[in-house]
C-alpha cells in the first residue's frame, strides 16, 4: 500500500472512530441538524484563521465552541425553536466565512480543499493529532456515557437522579465539535455530518444496545473508509464522497435486508 493511502486510511478509521459514537446519540436525539450548523460554522474559522494566520484547527475549534456554547444558551428561549436557530446559525456563519474568504488572496484552493476534504494529503503529524484527539474524545465520552444515555432517554429523570444536564450537554457538543476540528480537512465541512449520521442510522437495525450501536457504527463506518478509498484509488473518484457514498450503499442494503426480513 502507497504510504499516502495508508496515512488516509488511518486518518479515516480515527474520524470513523470518534463519529460512531457520538453519531448514535446524534440520532436518538433528534440534533441531525446539528452537526451540519458546526461544521458551516467551522468555515468561518477556517476563514479567520486564514485572514489573521493563526492556526487553523484552533480557528475551527474555537467557532465551533462558540456556536455549540451560543446554541445551548438559547436553547431554553421559547421564542424560537431549535430548528429555526440551528438553520439562522447555520447559514450565517457559513455565509460570513465565506465573505471573510474573499479578503484572503488566494484562498480558492483552501476552500475547496475544506469545504469538500482532502483525506490523500494527511501528514503523519496530522494523524498523531487526529489520534490524540480520539483519546481524549474517548475517555470523557466514558465519563459521561451514562448520565448522557440517561439524558438521552427522559431529561427530566435525569435532573430528578441530580445529573447536571446542562453541563453534560456541553460536554457532549463540545465533544462534536473536536470531531469537527479534527475532521474537516479530512472529510470536509459539508460531508462531516453524513459519517456522524449515516454509520449509526445503519447500525440502529443490528444493534440490541446503545454500546453496540456505537461499536457497529465504528465498524461500518472503518468499512466505508477503506471501501471509499479503494473506489477512489481504482477510478479516481474524489475520496472523501467516495467514502460517504459506500456508507450510504451500506445503509441502503441494511434497510433493504431489514424489511426482507421483516
Amino acid at each position: 500500500m502507497d504510504d499516502f493511502l495508508l496515512r488516509a486510511l488511518l486518518a479515516g478509521i480515527a474520524v470513523a472512530l470518534i463519529s460512531g459514537p457520538l453519531g448514535v446519540f446524534i440520532l436518538w436525539r433528534r440534533m441531525a441538524y446539528f452537526g451540519d450548523t458546526l461544521s458551516h460554522s467551522a468555515v468561518l474559522g477556517v476563514a479567520l484563521g486564514l485572514l489573521f494566520s493563526f492556526n487553523i484547527s484552533v480557528g475551527i475549534l474555537l467557532s465551533s465552541v462558540a456556536v455549540a456554547i451560543f446554541l445551548l444558551f438559547f436553547q431554553g428561549q421559547k421564542t424560537q425553536g431549535s430548528d429555526t436557530l440551528l438553520g439562522i446559525i447555520a447559514h450565517s456563519a457559513l455565509s460570513l466565512g465565506l465573505v471573510v474568504f474573499s479578503f484572503v488572496k488566494g484562498a480558492n484552493a483552501e476552500l475547496n480543499a475544506w469545504l469538500f476534504g482532502d483525506i490523500l494529503t494527511v501528514t503523519w503529524n496530522e494523524l498523531s493529532i487526529i489520534f490524540a484527539a480520539v483519546v481524549v474524545v474517548w475517555i470523557l465520552l466514558a465519563l459521561i456515557w451514562r448520565s448522557l444515555l440517561t439524558i438521552t432517554i427522559d431529561e427530566e429523570l435525569a435532573k430528578v437522579e441530580g445529573i447536571n444536564v446542562a453541563l453534560v450537554s456541553l460536554i457532549y457538543t463540545l465533544l462534536i465539535a473536536v470531531l469537527v476540528a479534527v475532521a474537516m480537512n479530512i472529510v470536509g465541512a459539508l460531508l462531516i455530518t453524513s459519517l456522524l449520521i449515516i454509520p449509526a442510522a445503519t447500525a440502529r437495525p443490528l444493534s440490541q444496545t446503545a454500546k453496540q450501536m456505537a461499536v457497529v457504527a465504528i465498524v461500518l463506518g472503518v468499512i466505508a473508509v477503506f471501501g471509499g478509498l479503494t473506489a477512489s484509488f481504482t477510478w479516481d473518484t474524489p475520496a472523501a464522497p467516495s467514502i460517504v457514498v459506500v456508507a450510504s450503499l451500506l445503509f441502503i442494503i441494511t434497510q433493504l435486508v431489514y424489511r426482507m426480513k421483516r
